[in-house]
């Protein structure tokens, strides 16, 4: 009996440290890639695997990045495809510079605001014709590739022509993001045509083909990108929408072009954090970490009441001013290198009170004159960091006939409020929430990084820096670790903000730090949803190999070679 007692003794630190690891922290789920020739993350192991194919046949970085989104569009529509816009951030090894690419599209030139208050329409819908904008994402493809590419576009598009025409079988939690936009999309026409087969979503491990899709992209990889913004793709999307009472025309598409712009940074703690400026809200990131970096974060400890409070008072801040600055810069004289600066940085965490939640803050007083997300890696230093979307899943639900994709509902994003920077125009950008992130060190590359997910982007962006630089976590634990969410800032749509909001966490926080953060004022409450879906690729210089890191919440892979 007495050697039972003892061995149970022993045996009670492995049966409360079940989770433990020979190596890494205890919330990682794996260790990370490692390889030294290329580096693919993507949220589909299928599109991961394409985007390694071509990097072996000589394809550059962003070669494999366009082949990889082209095949997340198929295998992952829940989340992107050619409907939709992207943006880029590239690290060029020829020219040692970051290039960063806007390819989001515009609102109808015949829709105007007076349309929506004819009709008392307070809020643009999430769903049907109304949303609609200028899908950029092609567009965007043909700018990368002719910067940045090796192959031709038919080489790139042919993998997923192929998928796109034999089929693939479904991963697991984009079959059950599917059922759940079906169920609310098949009212509109070609919907269930292209998307429920035999009457219903398809589930996981059925196999799912799209022969329209497959037709598509041939014709882009042909005739190039006016084959869908001048020729028969135009032209079906503009018969298609003017049947649903829409707006988006041919002449829309007609006259669509991306934009190069430059990057823009804010160092944090000797690392150069890279963003694009707004119309997106990758500046959000840049503000928050400002505040956070005239703190003690390392001291405060990973989850810790002190540092998720900080955090969040942090986050709140900079939302509000998100939500009153951020739009197209072709429209508003939008302040964003003053949002960055240090300086009002320091002015703004005045307002934060370490032992009180705030219920609400005012935006900054200035003087002033769901998604995918993949990063690749090739064998010469060049890296791509690149994010796309539908917006809300699978996009506005409009099914142009026989092209096999959904246009996306981006222009929900506007405000219906006159003299809001935001407020909806023709011809105008909506604000944003997808970015793809970028951090250098010494003006050389380290990490090319995104976490998708909405509102959650920037809040997920700051995360998994601080992880990585103030509590030293490698690139997998960063992405793994529990996150932080709140919701509740007031929005670009001029919505204002609740009363201070909701705090939504991830199960790994300890209880007794929740408990600090409940008697601080803020409101808690659990999700298993929300958080993101991180992909990430480091350079480590001193080693001359990529380190890989694809999370949990996704059907993702990170691969090398």
């Amino acid at each position: 009996m007495k050697k039972i007692i003892a061995f149970l003794i022993l045996l009670m630190p492995l049966i409360n440290h079940g989770q433990d690891r020979m190596t890494g922290l205890n919330f990682a789920t794996r260790s990370e890639v490692i390889a030294r020739n290329g580096m693919a993350c993507t949220s589909q192991p299928l599109a991961t695997q394409v985007a390694l194919d071509i990097l072996k046949k000589g394809g550059s970085a962003v070669d494999a990045a366009i082949a990889a989104d082209a095949m997340l569009g198929l295998v992952e529509p829940t989340g992107s495809g050619i409907g939709g816009d992207l943006f880029a951030i590239v690290w060029d090894a020829k020219t040692q510079k970051l290039y960063g690419l806007n390819a989001s599209g515009r609102s109808p030139k015949s829709l105007t605001l007076a349309y929506f208050k004819e009709k008392g329409i307070k809020h643009i819908p999430a769903i049907g014709p109304l949303p609609v904008s200028v899908p950029g994402c092609v567009d965007g493809w043909f700018e990368l590739n002719k910067k940045f590419g090796n192959l031709k576009m038919e080489e790139i598009l042919q993998p997923t022509i192929s998928y796109a025409r034999e089929g693939f079988p479904l991963s697991e939690l984009i079959a059950y993001y599917w059922q759940r936009n079906a169920e609310k999309l098949k009212q509109f026409d070609g919907f269930a045509e292209i998307y429920m087969p035999n009457g219903k979503a398809p589930s996981k491990g059925e196999i799912f083909k799209n022969p329209y899709l497959a037709i598509t992209l041939e014709k882009i990889a042909k005739n190039g990108r006016d084959e869908f913004y001048k020729g028969s793709i135009a032209k079906t999307i503009d018969a298609y929408m003017k049947k649903q009472g829409g707006f988006l025309s041919y002449e829309d598409l007609a006259s669509h072009s991306s934009e190069w712009v430059e990057p823009v940074s804010s160092s944090y703690r000797g690392y150069d954090v890279w963003e694009l400026p707004p119309n997106g809200q990758g500046i959000a990131t840049l503000q928050i970490l400002n505040i956070l970096e005239n703190y003690d974060i390392a001291k405060m400890g990973f989850g810790s009441a002190e540092y998720m409070h900080l955090f969040i008072e942090a986050k709140k801040l900079a939302f509000e001013d998100r939500a009153r600055y951020y739009a197209d810069p072709s429209f508003s004289n939008i302040p964003y290198k003053k949002l960055i600066s240090k300086e009002y940085a320091k002015e703004r965490m005045k307002l934060i009170n370490l032992d009180r939640a705030a219920n609400k803050y005012d935006a900054g007083e200035l003087q002033t004159g769901n998604t995918i997300y993949l990063t690749v890696a090739d064998k010469d230093g060049n890296m791509v960091s690149l994010i796309q979307s539908n917006y809300r899943g699978m996009g506005s639900g409009m099914t142009p006939t026989g092209l096999g994709f959904v246009l996306q509902d981006r222009g929900e994003m506007f405000a219906l409020t006159e003299g809001h920077p935001n407020v909806f125009e023709p011809r105008k950008r909506p604000f944003h929430t997808i970015i793809p992130g970028f951090i250098t060190k010494d003006g050389k590359p380290w990490i090319s990084f995104g976490v998708m997910g909405g509102a959650m982007q920037p809040q997920g962006h700051v995360q998994v820096i601080v992880n990585l630089i103030d509590f030293g976590m490698n690139l997998q634990e960063a992405g793994d670790a529990p996150r932080i969410q709140h919701d509740g800032s007031s929005e670009p749509t001029d919505e204002k903000m609740s009363d201070g909001g909701i705090v939504f966490l991830e199960s790994g926080f300890d209880y007794n730090e929740i408990r600090k953060l409940l008697a601080k004022g803020h409101k808690i409450s659990y999700s298993l949803d929300g958080y993101g879906g991180y992909q990430a690729i480091m350079f480590d210089a001193k080693n001359g190999v990529y380190i890989g890191a694809s999370e949990s919440r996704k059907d993702g892979q990170a691969s090398g070679y």
